[in-house]
Protein backbone atom coordinates (compact mmCIF):
# COMPACT_ATOMS: atom_id res chain seq x y z
CA UNK A 1 0.00 0.00 0.00
CA UNK A 2 3.05 1.92 -0.07
CA UNK A 3 1.45 0.94 2.18
CA UNK A 4 -1.13 3.01 0.32
CA UNK A 5 -4.59 3.26 1.79
CA UNK A 6 -7.69 3.96 -0.24
CA UNK A 7 -7.76 7.53 1.04
CA UNK A 8 -4.22 8.29 -0.06
CA UNK A 9 -4.96 6.63 -3.38
CA UNK A 10 -7.81 9.05 -4.05
CA UNK A 11 -5.91 11.20 -6.52
CA UNK A 12 -4.66 8.06 -8.24
CA UNK A 13 -8.18 6.74 -8.64
CA UNK A 14 -9.43 10.03 -10.03
CA UNK A 15 -6.70 10.06 -12.65
CA UNK A 16 -7.16 6.38 -13.34
CA UNK A 17 -10.82 6.90 -14.09
CA UNK A 18 -10.20 9.85 -16.35
CA UNK A 19 -7.45 8.08 -18.22
CA UNK A 20 -9.26 4.77 -18.52
CA UNK A 21 -12.13 6.58 -20.18
CA UNK A 22 -9.74 7.24 -23.03
CA UNK A 23 -8.37 3.70 -22.91
CA UNK A 24 -9.91 0.26 -22.90
CA UNK A 25 -12.42 0.70 -20.06
CA UNK A 26 -15.33 2.93 -20.93
CA UNK A 27 -18.02 4.91 -19.16
CA UNK A 28 -15.85 6.32 -16.39
CA UNK A 29 -17.08 9.18 -14.24
CA UNK A 30 -15.15 11.42 -11.90
CA UNK A 31 -15.50 11.85 -8.16
CA UNK A 32 -16.88 15.14 -7.00
CA UNK A 33 -14.23 17.35 -5.45
CA UNK A 34 -14.05 17.18 -1.68
CA UNK A 35 -12.32 19.38 0.89
CA UNK A 36 -9.12 17.82 2.22
CA UNK A 37 -9.76 15.45 5.12
CA UNK A 38 -13.36 16.59 5.18
CA UNK A 39 -16.63 14.74 5.17
CA UNK A 40 -19.06 15.08 2.31
CA UNK A 41 -22.61 13.89 2.09
CA UNK A 42 -24.48 12.76 -0.95
CA UNK A 43 -27.81 11.11 -1.49
CA UNK A 44 -29.74 9.51 -4.28
CA UNK A 45 -33.52 9.47 -4.39
CA UNK A 46 -34.13 6.91 -7.09
CA UNK A 47 -35.87 9.15 -9.52
CA UNK A 48 -36.56 12.36 -7.65
CA UNK A 49 -39.79 11.30 -5.92
CA UNK A 50 -40.69 11.79 -2.28
CA UNK A 51 -38.70 9.83 0.28
CA UNK A 52 -41.66 9.72 2.67
CA UNK A 53 -42.42 6.23 3.85
CA UNK A 54 -39.21 4.80 2.42
CA UNK A 55 -36.36 3.13 4.30
CA UNK A 56 -33.19 5.21 4.28
CA UNK A 57 -29.92 3.28 4.26
CA UNK A 58 -26.79 5.23 5.17
CA UNK A 59 -23.30 4.48 3.85
CA UNK A 60 -20.32 5.61 5.93
CA UNK A 61 -17.22 5.47 3.72
CA UNK A 62 -13.76 6.96 3.25
CA UNK A 63 -11.91 7.92 0.10
CA UNK A 64 -13.35 6.90 -3.26
CA UNK A 65 -15.38 3.69 -3.26
CA UNK A 66 -17.13 4.83 -6.45
CA UNK A 67 -20.57 3.32 -5.89
CA UNK A 68 -22.46 6.54 -6.40
CA UNK A 69 -20.31 7.67 -9.32
CA UNK A 70 -20.78 4.32 -11.06
CA UNK A 71 -24.56 4.63 -10.75
CA UNK A 72 -24.95 1.61 -8.49
CA UNK A 73 -27.01 3.38 -5.85
CA UNK A 74 -29.50 4.55 -8.45
CA UNK A 75 -29.65 1.07 -9.95
CA UNK A 76 -30.34 -0.52 -6.56
CA UNK A 77 -33.06 1.99 -5.74
CA UNK A 78 -34.71 1.40 -9.10
CA UNK A 79 -34.81 -2.30 -8.22
CA UNK A 80 -35.99 -1.50 -4.68
CA UNK A 81 -38.31 1.53 -4.85
CA UNK A 82 -38.83 1.65 -1.08
CA UNK A 83 -35.11 2.20 -0.41
CA UNK A 84 -33.25 5.51 -0.31
CA UNK A 85 -29.45 5.48 -0.05
CA UNK A 86 -27.48 8.30 1.53
CA UNK A 87 -23.68 8.38 1.65
CA UNK A 88 -21.24 10.24 3.88
CA UNK A 89 -17.57 10.17 2.93
CA UNK A 90 -14.48 11.21 4.87
CA UNK A 91 -11.59 11.59 2.47
CA UNK A 92 -8.73 10.26 4.57
CA UNK A 93 -8.85 6.91 6.35
CA UNK A 94 -6.73 8.19 9.24
CA UNK A 95 -9.55 10.64 10.00
CA UNK A 96 -12.26 8.05 9.40
CA UNK A 97 -11.04 4.98 11.27
CA UNK A 98 -10.51 6.23 14.87
CA UNK A 99 -14.05 7.68 15.09
CA UNK A 100 -15.39 4.42 13.63
CA UNK A 101 -13.83 2.49 16.52
CA UNK A 102 -15.32 4.98 18.97
CA UNK A 103 -18.79 4.66 17.44
CA UNK A 104 -18.56 0.87 17.47
CA UNK A 105 -17.61 1.03 21.14
CA UNK A 106 -20.57 3.22 22.06
CA UNK A 107 -23.04 1.68 19.61
CA UNK A 108 -24.08 5.10 18.39
CA UNK A 109 -23.31 7.43 15.50
CA UNK A 110 -22.92 4.56 13.04
CA UNK A 111 -24.06 4.34 9.44
CA UNK A 112 -26.05 1.30 8.32
CA UNK A 113 -23.01 0.21 6.30
CA UNK A 114 -19.44 1.13 7.24
CA UNK A 115 -16.39 0.68 5.04
CA UNK A 116 -13.17 -0.75 6.47
CA UNK A 117 -9.75 -0.47 4.82
CA UNK A 118 -7.61 -3.58 4.41
CA UNK A 119 -4.95 -2.29 6.82
CA UNK A 120 -7.63 -2.11 9.54
CA UNK A 121 -9.65 -5.25 8.82
CA UNK A 122 -7.61 -7.52 11.08
CA UNK A 123 -8.11 -5.27 14.10
CA UNK A 124 -11.82 -4.87 13.40
CA UNK A 125 -12.32 -8.59 12.81
CA UNK A 126 -10.55 -9.59 16.01
CA UNK A 127 -11.71 -6.85 18.38
CA UNK A 128 -15.09 -5.66 17.08
CA UNK A 129 -16.75 -8.81 15.73
CA UNK A 130 -19.46 -8.73 18.39
CA UNK A 131 -20.49 -5.26 17.18
CA UNK A 132 -20.91 -6.34 13.55
CA UNK A 133 -23.26 -8.66 11.67
CA UNK A 134 -22.12 -12.02 10.38
CA UNK A 135 -22.42 -11.26 6.69
CA UNK A 136 -21.42 -14.79 5.82
CA UNK A 137 -25.01 -15.69 6.74
CA UNK A 138 -26.67 -12.73 5.02
CA UNK A 139 -29.16 -13.36 2.19
CA UNK A 140 -27.56 -13.15 -1.23
CA UNK A 141 -24.00 -13.71 -0.01
CA UNK A 142 -22.13 -16.59 -1.64
CA UNK A 143 -18.79 -17.35 -0.02
CA UNK A 144 -17.49 -19.20 -3.05
CA UNK A 145 -17.94 -16.17 -5.27
CA UNK A 146 -15.15 -14.39 -3.37
CA UNK A 147 -11.44 -15.12 -3.49
CA UNK A 148 -10.66 -17.40 -0.53
CA UNK A 149 -7.86 -15.19 0.75
CA UNK A 150 -10.07 -12.09 0.61
CA UNK A 151 -12.91 -13.83 2.42
CA UNK A 152 -10.50 -15.06 5.07
CA UNK A 153 -9.21 -11.57 5.84
CA UNK A 154 -12.57 -10.58 7.36
CA UNK A 155 -13.33 -13.91 9.07
CA UNK A 156 -12.34 -14.50 12.68
CA UNK A 157 -11.23 -17.70 14.39
CA UNK A 158 -14.82 -18.52 15.30
CA UNK A 159 -15.81 -18.43 11.64
CA UNK A 160 -17.73 -15.16 11.74
CA UNK A 161 -17.36 -13.06 8.59
CA UNK A 162 -17.82 -9.41 9.48
CA UNK A 163 -16.96 -7.83 6.11
CA UNK A 164 -17.63 -8.42 2.43
CA UNK A 165 -14.70 -7.70 0.13
CA UNK A 166 -14.94 -4.83 -2.33
CA UNK A 167 -11.83 -4.32 -4.46
CA UNK A 168 -8.31 -5.74 -4.43
CA UNK A 169 -5.04 -4.64 -6.03
CA UNK A 170 -3.30 -7.56 -7.77
CA UNK A 171 -0.05 -6.27 -9.21
CA UNK A 172 1.81 -6.48 -12.47
CA UNK A 173 5.08 -4.92 -13.60
CA UNK A 174 4.47 -1.98 -15.91
CA UNK A 175 7.49 -1.52 -18.16
CA UNK A 176 8.73 0.61 -21.03
CA UNK A 177 9.17 -1.57 -24.10
CA UNK A 178 11.22 1.02 -25.98
CA UNK A 179 13.69 1.37 -23.12
CA UNK A 180 13.97 -2.40 -22.77
CA UNK A 181 14.78 -2.64 -26.49
CA UNK A 182 17.51 -0.01 -26.18
CA UNK A 183 19.03 -1.99 -23.31
CA UNK A 184 18.99 -5.20 -25.35
CA UNK A 185 16.22 -6.91 -23.36
CA UNK A 186 13.12 -8.68 -24.70
CA UNK A 187 10.03 -6.54 -25.14
CA UNK A 188 7.24 -9.12 -25.52
CA UNK A 189 5.24 -9.16 -22.28
CA UNK A 190 5.37 -12.94 -21.86
CA UNK A 191 9.11 -13.03 -22.52
CA UNK A 192 9.63 -10.16 -20.09
CA UNK A 193 7.66 -11.94 -17.38
CA UNK A 194 9.80 -15.04 -17.85
CA UNK A 195 12.94 -13.00 -17.18
CA UNK A 196 12.11 -12.75 -13.49
CA UNK A 197 9.44 -15.41 -13.02
CA UNK A 198 9.32 -16.90 -9.54
CA UNK A 199 11.93 -14.80 -7.78
CA UNK A 200 12.22 -11.08 -6.97
CA UNK A 201 15.99 -11.54 -6.91
CA UNK A 202 15.77 -12.28 -10.64
CA UNK A 203 14.06 -8.89 -11.04
CA UNK A 204 17.15 -7.36 -9.43
CA UNK A 205 19.48 -9.26 -11.77
CA UNK A 206 17.46 -8.16 -14.83
CA UNK A 207 17.80 -4.62 -13.51
CA UNK A 208 21.57 -4.94 -13.53
CA UNK A 209 21.46 -6.18 -17.12
CA UNK A 210 19.22 -3.27 -18.07
CA UNK A 211 21.34 -0.66 -16.29
CA UNK A 212 24.52 -1.80 -18.02
CA UNK A 213 23.11 -0.69 -21.39
CA UNK A 214 20.37 1.72 -20.32
CA UNK A 215 19.90 5.06 -22.07
CA UNK A 216 21.51 7.93 -20.23
CA UNK A 217 19.50 9.19 -17.26
CA UNK A 218 17.17 6.18 -17.14
CA UNK A 219 16.94 3.89 -14.10
CA UNK A 220 15.46 0.42 -13.97
CA UNK A 221 12.92 1.10 -11.18
CA UNK A 222 11.25 4.18 -9.78
CA UNK A 223 12.04 3.58 -6.13
CA UNK A 224 13.53 0.94 -3.86
CA UNK A 225 10.61 1.49 -1.50
CA UNK A 226 8.20 0.55 -4.26
CA UNK A 227 10.06 -2.72 -4.77
CA UNK A 228 9.98 -3.42 -1.03
CA UNK A 229 6.23 -2.95 -0.85
CA UNK A 230 5.65 -5.07 -3.94
CA UNK A 231 7.59 -7.97 -2.42
CA UNK A 232 5.89 -7.63 0.96
CA UNK A 233 2.52 -7.44 -0.79
CA UNK A 234 2.89 -11.08 -1.74
CA UNK A 235 4.48 -12.45 1.43
CA UNK A 236 2.24 -14.93 3.32
CA UNK A 237 3.82 -14.00 6.66
CA UNK A 238 5.10 -10.49 7.17
CA UNK A 239 4.77 -8.50 10.36
CA UNK A 240 2.63 -10.71 12.61
CA UNK A 241 2.38 -14.43 13.24
CA UNK A 242 -0.95 -16.24 13.35
CA UNK A 243 -1.14 -15.66 17.12
CA UNK A 244 -0.98 -11.90 16.70
CA UNK A 245 2.64 -11.49 17.82
CA UNK A 246 4.78 -8.91 16.01
CA UNK A 247 7.57 -10.81 14.26
CA UNK A 248 8.84 -8.54 11.49
CA UNK A 249 12.20 -7.92 13.21
CA UNK A 250 13.08 -11.61 13.18
CA UNK A 251 11.06 -12.77 10.17
CA UNK A 252 13.54 -13.98 7.52
CA UNK A 253 11.00 -13.24 4.79
CA UNK A 254 10.83 -9.57 5.73
CA UNK A 255 14.61 -9.30 5.96
CA UNK A 256 14.99 -11.01 2.58
CA UNK A 257 12.51 -8.53 1.08
CA UNK A 258 14.43 -5.67 2.69
CA UNK A 259 17.79 -6.91 1.41
CA UNK A 260 16.49 -7.40 -2.13
CA UNK A 261 14.91 -3.95 -2.24
CA UNK A 262 18.01 -2.33 -0.76
CA UNK A 263 19.97 -4.06 -3.51
CA UNK A 264 18.24 -1.87 -6.08
CA UNK A 265 19.47 1.23 -4.29
CA UNK A 266 22.97 -0.13 -3.72
CA UNK A 267 23.34 -1.17 -7.37
CA UNK A 268 22.07 2.26 -8.46
CA UNK A 269 19.11 0.78 -10.30
CA UNK A 270 16.63 3.18 -8.68
CA UNK A 271 15.58 6.64 -9.82
CA UNK A 272 15.44 7.42 -6.07
CA UNK A 273 11.94 8.86 -6.25
CA UNK A 274 9.25 8.74 -3.60
CA UNK A 275 5.96 7.48 -4.94
CA UNK A 276 3.01 9.85 -5.19
CA UNK A 277 5.13 12.99 -5.14
CA UNK A 278 5.53 15.60 -7.91
CA UNK A 279 9.01 14.30 -8.78
CA UNK A 280 7.60 10.79 -9.23
CA UNK A 281 4.92 12.17 -11.53
CA UNK A 282 7.56 13.99 -13.55
CA UNK A 283 9.56 10.78 -13.74
CA UNK A 284 6.84 9.25 -15.90
CA UNK A 285 6.74 12.24 -18.23
CA UNK A 286 10.52 12.45 -18.51
CA UNK A 287 11.19 8.70 -18.90
CA UNK A 288 13.29 8.50 -15.75
CA UNK A 289 12.59 4.82 -15.06
CA UNK A 290 11.68 1.72 -17.02
CA UNK A 291 9.62 -0.38 -14.59
CA UNK A 292 7.19 0.05 -11.72
CA UNK A 293 5.02 -2.41 -9.80
CA UNK A 294 1.45 -1.53 -10.71
CA UNK A 295 -2.02 -2.67 -9.59
CA UNK A 296 -4.98 -2.06 -11.97
CA UNK A 297 -5.92 1.24 -10.38
CA UNK A 298 -2.46 2.64 -11.20
CA UNK A 299 -2.69 2.12 -14.96
CA UNK A 300 -4.76 5.22 -15.52
CA UNK A 301 -2.38 7.20 -13.34
CA UNK A 302 0.56 6.14 -15.48
CA UNK A 303 -1.39 7.01 -18.61
CA UNK A 304 -2.16 10.44 -17.24
CA UNK A 305 1.39 11.21 -16.13
CA UNK A 306 3.23 9.69 -19.09
CA UNK A 307 0.84 11.33 -21.52
CA UNK A 308 0.27 10.73 -25.21
CA UNK A 309 3.98 10.27 -25.81
CA UNK A 310 3.94 7.09 -23.72
CA UNK A 311 1.08 5.36 -25.54
CA UNK A 312 2.19 1.99 -26.87
CA UNK A 313 5.56 2.30 -25.16
CA UNK A 314 4.27 1.06 -21.81
CA UNK A 315 3.19 -2.56 -21.38
CA UNK A 316 2.28 -4.88 -18.49
CA UNK A 317 3.98 -8.16 -17.50
CA UNK A 318 3.49 -10.49 -14.56
CA UNK A 319 5.31 -9.84 -11.29
CA UNK A 320 7.96 -12.35 -10.15
CA UNK A 321 5.47 -13.56 -7.54
CA UNK A 322 1.80 -12.61 -7.00
CA UNK A 323 1.38 -9.45 -4.96
CA UNK A 324 -1.53 -7.30 -3.77
CA UNK A 325 -1.74 -3.55 -3.11
CA UNK A 326 -4.98 -2.26 -1.66
CA UNK A 327 -8.57 -3.26 -0.99
CA UNK A 328 -11.48 -2.68 1.38
CA UNK A 329 -14.59 -4.23 2.94
CA UNK A 330 -18.20 -3.38 3.74
CA UNK A 331 -19.49 -4.11 7.25
CA UNK A 332 -22.94 -3.82 8.87
CA UNK A 333 -23.05 -2.70 12.53
CA UNK A 334 -25.38 -4.62 14.82
CA UNK A 335 -26.54 -1.29 16.28
CA UNK A 336 -27.96 -0.18 12.95
CA UNK A 337 -31.69 0.52 12.68
CA UNK A 338 -31.98 -1.17 9.29
CA UNK A 339 -29.37 -3.89 9.49
CA UNK A 340 -31.29 -6.54 7.54
CA UNK A 341 -31.85 -4.20 4.61
CA UNK A 342 -28.27 -2.95 4.95
CA UNK A 343 -26.97 -6.51 4.71
CA UNK A 344 -28.95 -7.00 1.50
CA UNK A 345 -27.44 -3.82 0.05
CA UNK A 346 -23.90 -4.81 1.07
CA UNK A 347 -24.40 -8.22 -0.55
CA UNK A 348 -25.68 -6.62 -3.77
CA UNK A 349 -22.89 -4.04 -3.98
CA UNK A 350 -20.24 -6.75 -3.64
CA UNK A 351 -21.91 -9.25 -5.99
CA UNK A 352 -19.96 -10.20 -9.15
CA UNK A 353 -22.00 -8.09 -11.55
CA UNK A 354 -21.65 -4.94 -9.49
CA UNK A 355 -17.93 -5.51 -8.94
CA UNK A 356 -17.53 -5.87 -12.72
CA UNK A 357 -19.33 -2.56 -13.19
CA UNK A 358 -16.96 -0.89 -10.73
CA UNK A 359 -13.98 -2.26 -12.62
CA UNK A 360 -15.33 -0.97 -15.92
CA UNK A 361 -16.27 2.45 -14.60
CA UNK A 362 -13.94 3.02 -11.65
CA UNK A 363 -10.85 0.80 -12.24
CA UNK A 364 -11.56 -1.11 -9.00
CA UNK A 365 -10.47 -4.72 -9.52
CA UNK A 366 -13.01 -7.25 -8.17
CA UNK A 367 -12.43 -9.39 -5.11
CA UNK A 368 -15.22 -11.57 -6.47
CA UNK A 369 -13.62 -14.41 -8.38
CA UNK A 370 -16.99 -15.09 -9.99
CA UNK A 371 -16.65 -11.72 -11.75
CA UNK A 372 -13.56 -12.94 -13.58
CA UNK A 373 -15.70 -15.05 -15.91
CA UNK A 374 -17.53 -11.94 -17.05
CA UNK A 375 -16.15 -10.47 -20.31
CA UNK A 376 -15.91 -6.98 -18.79
CA UNK A 377 -13.24 -8.30 -16.44
CA UNK A 378 -11.67 -11.44 -17.86
CA UNK A 379 -11.39 -10.13 -21.41
CA UNK A 380 -10.39 -6.56 -20.55
CA UNK A 381 -7.54 -5.01 -22.50
CA UNK A 382 -5.87 -1.63 -22.17
CA UNK A 383 -5.24 0.27 -25.37
CA UNK A 384 -2.63 2.62 -23.89
CA UNK A 385 -0.50 -0.34 -22.74
CA UNK A 386 -0.31 -1.81 -26.26
CA UNK A 387 -3.63 -3.60 -25.73
CA UNK A 388 -2.23 -5.57 -22.82
CA UNK A 389 -4.73 -8.26 -21.69
CA UNK A 390 -5.01 -6.73 -18.24
CA UNK A 391 -7.99 -8.91 -17.35
CA UNK A 392 -5.96 -12.10 -17.84
CA UNK A 393 -2.85 -10.71 -16.16
CA UNK A 394 -4.55 -9.41 -13.04
CA UNK A 395 -6.99 -12.31 -12.72
CA UNK A 396 -4.08 -14.75 -12.60
CA UNK A 397 -2.27 -12.62 -10.04
CA UNK A 398 -5.41 -12.44 -7.90
CA UNK A 399 -6.05 -16.17 -8.00
CA UNK A 400 -2.42 -17.02 -7.22
CA UNK A 401 -2.14 -14.71 -4.21
CA UNK A 402 -1.31 -16.60 -1.01
CA UNK A 403 -3.42 -16.19 2.10
CA UNK A 404 -1.64 -13.43 3.98
CA UNK A 405 -1.41 -13.11 7.75
CA UNK A 406 -2.58 -9.62 8.66
CA UNK A 407 -2.04 -7.69 11.88
CA UNK A 408 -3.65 -4.65 13.52
CA UNK A 409 -0.71 -2.29 12.89
CA UNK A 410 0.44 -3.49 9.45
CA UNK A 411 0.06 0.00 8.03
CA UNK A 412 2.35 1.60 10.60
CA UNK A 413 5.02 -1.06 10.19
CA UNK A 414 5.06 -1.06 6.41
CA UNK A 415 4.97 2.72 6.01
CA UNK A 416 7.93 3.15 8.31
CA UNK A 417 9.91 0.40 6.63
CA UNK A 418 9.35 2.07 3.27
CA UNK A 419 9.05 5.79 3.99
CA UNK A 420 11.61 6.03 6.78
CA UNK A 421 14.12 3.23 6.43
CA UNK A 422 14.23 2.36 2.74
CA UNK A 423 13.82 5.98 1.70
CA UNK A 424 17.05 6.81 3.55
CA UNK A 425 18.87 3.97 1.82
CA UNK A 426 17.53 5.03 -1.56
CA UNK A 427 17.85 8.81 -1.40
CA UNK A 428 20.59 9.45 1.15
CA UNK A 429 22.88 6.50 0.56
CA UNK A 430 22.39 5.26 4.12
CA UNK A 431 23.64 1.72 4.60
CA UNK A 432 21.07 -1.04 4.51
CA UNK A 433 21.78 -1.84 8.18
CA UNK A 434 21.39 1.76 9.33
CA UNK A 435 18.25 2.20 7.26
CA UNK A 436 16.74 -0.89 8.86
CA UNK A 437 17.62 0.34 12.33
CA UNK A 438 16.05 3.74 11.60
CA UNK A 439 12.84 2.05 10.47
CA UNK A 440 12.73 -0.20 13.54
CA UNK A 441 13.23 2.78 15.84
CA UNK A 442 10.42 4.69 14.13
CA UNK A 443 8.11 1.67 14.37
CA UNK A 444 8.92 1.11 18.04
CA UNK A 445 8.15 4.75 18.77
CA UNK A 446 4.89 4.58 16.82
CA UNK A 447 3.82 1.42 18.65
CA UNK A 448 5.11 2.64 22.04
CA UNK A 449 7.50 -0.30 22.37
Amino acid sequence: MRTRTRSSRRAVVLMAVAALAAGALSGCSKDSEEPSDGATSASSSGGGGSDKGKTTLTMGLFGAFGYQEAGLYDEYMALNPNIVIKQTTIERNENYYPPLLTHLGTGSGLADIQGVEISNINEVTNTQADKLMDLGKAPGVEKDSFLPWKWGQATNAAGKTIGLGTDIGPQGICYRKDLFAKAGLPTDREAVGKLWAGDWQKYLEVGKRFQAKAPSGVSFVDAAGGVLNAILGGSPDRFYDKNGKIIYKTNPGVRAAWDTAAGFAEAKLSARLQQFTPSWDQGYANSKFATVACPPWMLGYIQDKAGAAGKGKWDVAATPKPSNWGGAFLTVPEAGKNKDEAAKLAAWLTAPEQQATLFTKRASFPSSQAAYALPAVGEAKHEYFDNAPIGQIFVKAAKDMPIQTLGPKDLIIQQNLSDVGMLQVDQKGTSSKDGWNAAVKAIDNALDQ
